[in-house]
């Protein structure tokens, strides 16, 4: 698998244990060999990235106010 990968058999391992500093690349590849690069796009749907969306959720503001009359005079 790694030579089918062009990476070395310590990156595939790394890959395979989870390693957070593996790149994207390197997973990219294997799901290629693997034949699964709609994972892939799956993993880059802003839709499913769960994390990223809390993180937005969290940072809306946790009070709103409504504007004066003056507000919507054009």
């Amino acid at each position: 698998m790694a030579e089918r990968m062009i990476v070395s058999v310590q990156t595939l391992q790394r890959l395979e244990a989870g390693d957070p500093t593996v790149g994207l690349a390197v997973l990219a590849s294997a799901l290629h060999v693997l034949g699964m690069t709609q994972r892939l796009a799956e993993l880059v749907t802003p839709d499913s990235d769960r994390a990223g969306i809390s993180e937005d959720l969290s940072r809306l503001p946790q009070k709103t106010h409504a504007g004066n009359d003056d507000d919507l005079d054009f």
